[in-house]
């Protein structure tokens, strides 16, 4: 009997060894080991992520993923990407993707997305003289409206999505874009409601309509290597602790009020 004990747990405890053998190594502890974070971002979305002209981030997810960092013991390096790239950017060169990415379905086929921080749908922007005629998509689905968006994102795919009789011009500075439709070139653009608001703060004569009513459910999240289960489970931890405890909510007053 003991002989076929000692048998029962010599197989048990090999399966064990085997089981951890063939577990696959983490970007958690291959982050730790480095020391580094390496966090891809287009740097070009208030109030997300913005990239000063001193080479420099600031923004939303700025502030939050280098907190994340700290906790994880970490330095946080920032790598410059562009939305049209940010996935190739993203595996090739980051361990995380920041800067107020969508959740969509294409982009979870190739990445693992974070536990969302921010529901934060679709909003037009319009000079404010303008703003009572782009209520809803058929108002700005018309042949005399046009409507401008930066390239390779989601707010371009749902122009693209929604708008057949519009004129759609994509504008390659995400950070000038708004200044287009107070110049006229361009009548309206659909953005996240949350920039929409911050943008009828930073450009008067612009006013987001209807943020509180989006014309799509959207979600923020980071982008985080697909099939790591450990990396997103640290990061989805570290986002539920630091809404409640407060911490988001300190860091989130800083740029959306």
């Amino acid at each position: 009997m003991l002989i076929r004990t000692c048998l029962i747990l010599s197989s048990i405890l090999s399966a064990a060894l085997a089981f951890a053998q063939d577990v696959p190594a983490s970007r958690l502890d291959a982050v730790q080991k480095s020391g580094k974070l390496r966090v891809c971002t287009p740097g070009d979305y208030t109030p997300f992520a913005l990239r000063k002209a001193d080479g420099t981030f600031e923004g939303l997810d700025v502030d939050l993923v280098q907190l994340a960092g700290k906790a994880l013991g970490v330095e946080t390096e920032f790598v410059k990407s562009a939305w049209p790239t940010l996935m190739k950017d993203f595996i090739e060169k980051c361990d995380v993707a920041v800067g107020g990415i969508s959740v969509t379905l294409d982009r979870q086929k190739t990445a693992f997305f974070s536990t969302a921080y921010m529901v934060n749908g679709k909003a037009p922007i319009a000079r404010c003289e303008n703003a009572a005629k782009f209520q809803t998509i058929a108002d700005i689905d018309k042949p005399d409206v046009t409507v401008i968006e930066n390239p390779g994102g989601s707010n371009e795919r749902f122009a693209r999505a929604n708008f057949k009789s519009a004129k759609i011009v994509v504008y390659e500075d995400n950070t000038t874009i708004f200044d287009e439709i107070l110049k006229g070139h361009a009548d309206v653009m659909i953005s996240e409601s949350a920039e929409t608001m911050v943008q009828q703060k930073l450009r008067p004569g612009l006013c987001a309509v209807n943020p509180d009513r989006p014309l799509q459910y959207g979600e923020m999240a980071w982008l985080l290597p697909r099939g790591d289960v450990a990396f997103k489970a640290w990061f989805d931890q570290w986002l539920h602790l630091a809404k409640s405890t407060g911490e988001y909510d300190r860091v989130a007053a800083r740029w959306l009020r």
